[in-house]
C-alpha cells in the first residue's frame, strides 16, 4: 500500500506538462497547453493541460485525470506502477511500508536484471530485423501473405536464420546465462557442467514477431515457420519478464486505434493482428497460445469498454470462445460490452480479409454475437428445451455462468432472458437462485410497524437491512470497488482511519485496488473470505436484497454521515476539556 500523502507530494512535483508532452505534441495557449488527444481521433486540439491545477482534460471525450492517471490512461500502467515512473522521474523513493531491508534490496536486483533482460532481447530483434532485409526468401514470404514494408517496420518483425548458432554473431559470450534465462538460446547437458553444456538457438528458420509489454519493452517473440514444419508457432517460454498469460501481442501497438475505433479486437495469431493493421483494424491484438484470462480482461479494460473475440467456426473456435466466455462473465459491467465474432470454419481472420477485404470483415464485426446471447448458448448445448428435463439442464448450465456476473443492470436483464428461455416465471427462477438470506426472527418477536406506507397502486421500493452507514458504505465499494477512486483524499483517509473491522475493511479495498484495479465482487469476494473481518462483509452482502442497486449517491451521503458523527464526537471532547 502506497500512502496517499506520499502520491500528494509525488504529484505535487511532477510536471504535468512534461508528463503528458512525451506522448503529446503540445503548444502554449494562454496559462495552458493544448493538442490533440492521445484518448480519441480529432483533428482539432480540444485537449488542455493546465500546469497550475496540474491535470489534463479533454473537451471532447470527456477524458480528464493528472499525471498518474495519464500513465495509466494512455500508457496502460497499473497504480503501482505508474506511481514508481513517476517518483524515479523526480527522484524519489516509493515507501515500502510493509517490505523489510532484504525484500526491498530484493525488488532492486530484480527490476535491475528484468531491464538487463529486456535489453539482451532488444539487441536479439535488432539482429531478426537485420536478418530479414538480407532474406529474400523471409521477405517473399510476407509479401505473399499481403504485408508490405511498412507494415512489417511498425511491427519490428525480423528473422531467424536457419543456423544453430546465429546469435553467437550477436552475442561474443554465448554461454551467457541471460541468454538461456530470456529464452533465446537452449542449453542441453549437465546444469552443474557450464562448459559440457550444448547451447544452440531456440528460433531458427522462422518469421519473428516482437513481443511487448504496454510501455514497448521487448519481452518475448514469438517465431513462425516459413514452409512447413512443427510447430507452426513457437513462442518465447515463461521468463521473469514474461508471461503468457498475462501479455497480449500487439497491444502495445493497438492503444491508439483501441481509442479511436471505440473496441479491441481480440484473435488468436500473429499474423492475424499484422494483417487486420495491415487493412485498418490496428486496434487488434492476440493471445500468446493461451485462453483468454482475467488479467487480458483488466489490460484490455483500461483502454476500451468494448471487446470483440475472434474466434473460427469449429469446435476448436467454440471451445476457446467458452472459455473467453468465463474469463469475460466477472468483468461484464453495466457499462462494458463483450460480443463473440464467429467466422466460417473454413477462415482466421487473416484469411478472410485477403479474400473477401476490410468492408466484409467490418460487417462480421457488427454481426458478433453479444455476451448474453452467448451466455445463453452455451448453457443450451447439448440440452434441448422442448421436454422439462433439457429445460431443467439448461437453468443448471446457465446458474454458474449467470453467477460469475457483476450485480447490475445486465446480470438482471439475463436472468430474465434466462427464465424466458427456460419457460420459468422471473420470480420462480429468482427465488430459486436466490442468495441465503438472514433466519427470520421468533415468531415471539412483535415486528415494528413500518416507518411509511407506499402510495395505493404502487409497489414498495425494497428497503436495504443494513441501517448503520459504516456497514452501507463496506456494501457499497466491495460491490463497486472502482468508487473508491472517485471519493477525495479526506474522505478515503477518514474511512481508513474507521476503528474496528470497517477500518480494516476499507484499507483493505484501497491497497487491493492499487494492486489488482477495479474488480467485479464475484473476483473480490474469494479475497475478502480470506480477510479476518470477510465473514462479517460477507454478510452484509448476502443479506442484503439483490433487488437494491448500488448508489453513488448513497456511497456519498452514507459517508457525510459517518464524517457527521465523526465531527459531533469531536466537537463533544473538545467540550469536555473547556
Amino acid at each position: 500500500m502506497i500512502p496517499p500523502g506520499f502520491v500528494h507530494d509525488l504529484l505535487a512535483r511532477v510536471d504535468i506538462v512534461e508528463v503528458v508532452g512525451r506522448s503529446v505534441d503540445l503548444k502554449k495557449a494562454g496559462v495552458n497547453h493544448k493538442g490533440l488527444c492521445p484518448f480519441h481521433a480529432e483533428k482539432s486540439p480540444s485537449f488542455t493541460v493546465s500546469p497550475t491545477r496540474q491535470t489534463y482534460h479533454c473537451f471532447g471525450c470527456g477524458a480528464h485525470g493528472n499525471a498518474v492517471g495519464f500513465l495509466m490512461e494512455h500508457v496502460g500502467l497499473g497504480f503501482i506502477d505508474a506511481v514508481r515512473d513517476l517518483a524515479q522521474q523526480v527522484g524519489m523513493s516509493v515507501p515500502e511500508d510493509d517490505a523489510s531491508p532484504a525484500e526491498r534490496e530484493e525488488a532492486q536486483a530484480r527490476k535491475k536484471r528484468q531491464a538487463t533482460l529486456s535489453e539482451v532481447l532488444a539487441r536479439a530483434a535488432d539482429s531478426y530485423r537485420r536478418h530479414l532485409r538480407a532474406s529474400p526468401r523471409a521477405i517473399d514470404y510476407l509479401k505473399g501473405r499481403g504485408l508490405s514494408g511498412e507494415i512489417a517496420a511498425r511491427f519490428g518483425l525480423g528473422y531467424a536464420p536457419e543456423g544453430w548458432r546465429s546469435l553467437a554473431s550477436v552475442f561474443p559470450e554465448y554461454d551467457d546465462p541471460l541468454l538461456e534465462e530470456s529464452g533465446l538460446v537452449i542449453a542441453q547437458g549437465d546444469a552443474d557442467d557450464s562448459a559440457a553444456r550444448k547451447r544452440y538457438d531456440r528460433f531458427r528458420d522462422r518469421i519473428m514477431f516482437p513481443i511487448r509489454s504496454v510501455r514497448g519493452e521487448i519481452i518475448g517473440f514469438g517465431g513462425r515457420v516459413i514452409d512447413h514444419g512443427e510447430p507452426k508457432y513457437l513462442n518465447s517460454p515463461e521468463t521473469p519478464i514474461f508471461s503468457k498469460g498475462r501479455e497480449l501481442y500487439g497491444l502495445h501497438e493497438a492503444r491508439t486505434a483501441l481509442r479511436e475505433r471505440g473496441y479491441a479486437l481480440v484473435v488468436e495469431g500473429y499474423m492475424d493482428v499484422v494483417a487486420l493493421a495491415q487493412v485498418g483494424f490496428g486496434n487488434a491484438v492476440a493471445t500468446l497460445g493461451t485462453a483468454c484470462t482475467a488479467d487480458h480482461l483488466i489490460k484490455l479494460f483500461r483502454f476500451t469498454d468494448s471487446v470483440v473475440f475472434s474466434f473460427d467456426g469449429d469446435a476448436a473456435g467454440r471451445r476457446a470462445a467458452a472459455r473467453a466466455l468465463e474469463a469475460s462473465l466477472p468483468h461484464a459491467t453495466d457499462t462494458r460490452t463483450v460480443r463473440f465474432l464467429f467466422l466460417p470454419a473454413e477462415h482466421d481472420p487473416d484469411s478472410y480479409v485477403r479474400e473477401h477485404g476490410a468492408a466484409a470483415f467490418e460487417e462480421q464485426v457488427a454481426g458478433a454475437v453479444p455476451l448474453s446471447k452467448q451466455l445463453l448458448e452455451q448453457a443450451r448445448d447439448g440440452t434441448t428445451l422442448d421436454t422439462p428435463e433439457g429445460r431443467a439442464r439448461f437453468v443448471a448450465n446457465a446458474k454458474p455462468l449467470w453467477a460469475l456476473l457483476p450485480a447490475g443492470v445486465l446480470r438482471r436483464q439475463v436472468l430474465a432472458e434466462i427464465a424466458a428461455a427456460a419457460s420459468m416465471p422471473l420470480d420462480e427462477l429468482a427465488a430459486e437462485w436466490r442468495l441465503p438470506r438472514a433466519s427470520a426472527p421468533p415468531a415471539s418477536v412483535t415486528r415494528p410497524a413500518p416507518a411509511w406506507t407506499p402510495p395505493r397502486g404502487r409497489a414498495p421500493r425494497p428497503r436495504s437491512v443494513m441501517r448503520q452507514p459504516h456497514d452501507r458504505v463496506v456494501w457499497l465499494l466491495l460491490l463497486e470497488s472502482a468508487w473508491w477512486d472517485l471519493l477525495g483524499a479526506a474522505d478515503r483517509d477518514l474511512l481508513c482511519a474507521q476503528p474496528g473491522w470497517h477500518g480494516e475493511a476499507f484499507r483493505f479495498v484501497d491497497r487491493n485496488l492499487a494492486e489488482h484495479g477495479p474488480e467485479s465482487w464475484a473476483v473480490l469476494r474469494e479475497r475478502v473470505a480470506e480477510q479476518d473481518w470477510g465473514a462479517a462483509a460477507l454478510a452484509l452482502v448476502d443479506t442484503e436484497d439483490p433487488s437494491i442497486e448500488p448508489l453513488l449517491d448513497d456511497l456519498r451521503s452514507s459517508i457525510g454521515q459517518i464524517r457527521r458523527a465523526a465531527e459531533s464526537r469531536e466537537a463533544l471532547r473538545l467540550l469536555g476539556r473547556l
